[in-house]
């Protein structure tokens, strides 16, 4: 069975844990994890049938179902946000921002949401003052900004530790907004549910002991973060990471 997953990020780590350490198989599930470029698309994959489970954060699955899709939340995962707006190298104020850009995933993500709800929230307009840009992955919108390919990017961790300690400054902290927000959760069709109750109550219960393990075992939190995340994340990065995690659940 293929499982998306829908960001490189620290918020994922429930369905990787679940994958690596051994719940999925405990289970009788015989998952493969997929990787989706941003929410919008994992929600695609899962109403089109490609996978019939994703991790995905709200934003996505919310529109796909007011669109008409039969998508469902099963467990909620990550509920509140944790994400910043990070500027190019040089820009430091909010104010900068005017005529420029930021990176978000795809059209449709949670990042999406969250630039335009950051931006309006300090007069600017997506769209008119700002442009926002489909980049990818939250290491890939790093990147163009470290380049100085956009203007800013919406990041989480560890991609924001990683810009911190490279000198990049926060130019909105989008967590401390108040913003009430769903964020990571497994999302499934209730077709699926229907069709498939025991599958989806074996993958909510080795989602449940994912995020027990998580909370119980930081090496195989940390682990799993080097693992997916990529090579040459720095140890304490990692740490901070995970620890971040569990302030968020």
């Amino acid at each position: 069975m293929n499982v998306g997953y829908s960001a490189i990020s620290a918020d994922q780590l429930p369905a990787w844990v679940a994958k690596d350490s051994g719940m999925f198989e405990k289970n009788g599930l015989d998952a493969q994890l997929i990787f989706f470029t941003g929410g919008s698309t994992a929600i695609l994959a899962l109403v089109s049938g490609d996978v019939p489970i994703t991790q995905v954060a709200g934003p996505g699955l919310v529109s796909s179902a007011l669109a008409g899709s039969d998508a469902v939340f099963v467990a909620a995962g990550i509920t509140s946000l944790n994400y910043v707006l990070m500027g190019k190298p040089g820009l430091t104020k909010p104010e900068q921002l005017k005529g420029g850009s930021v990176a978000i995933s795809r059209f449709g993500s949670a990042t999406d949401s969250i630039a335009r709800f950051a931006l309006k929230a300090i007069g600017l307009t997506p769209g008119k003052d700002v442009t926002l840009v489909q980049v990818g992955s939250g290491p890939s919108r790093l990147d163009a900004a470290l380049t100085g390919k956009v203007s800013a990017a919406v990041i989480n961790p560890p991609s924001s530790y990683i810009a911190e300690r490279r000198g990049l400054t926060v130019v909105v902290d989008i967590a401390k907004m108040g913003l009430v927000f769903q964020h990571t959760g497994v999302a499934t069709t209730r077709r699926f549910i229907k069709e498939h109750p025991d599958i989806v109550r074996k993958y909510v219960k080795a989602h449940m002991e994912a995020v027990h393990r998580i909370w119980t075992d930081k090496e195989a939190g940390v682990r799993a973060l080097a693992k997916y995340m990529g090579r040459g994340v720095d140890r304490d990065i990692l740490e901070k990471s995970w620890q971040g995690i569990l302030t968020e659940s």
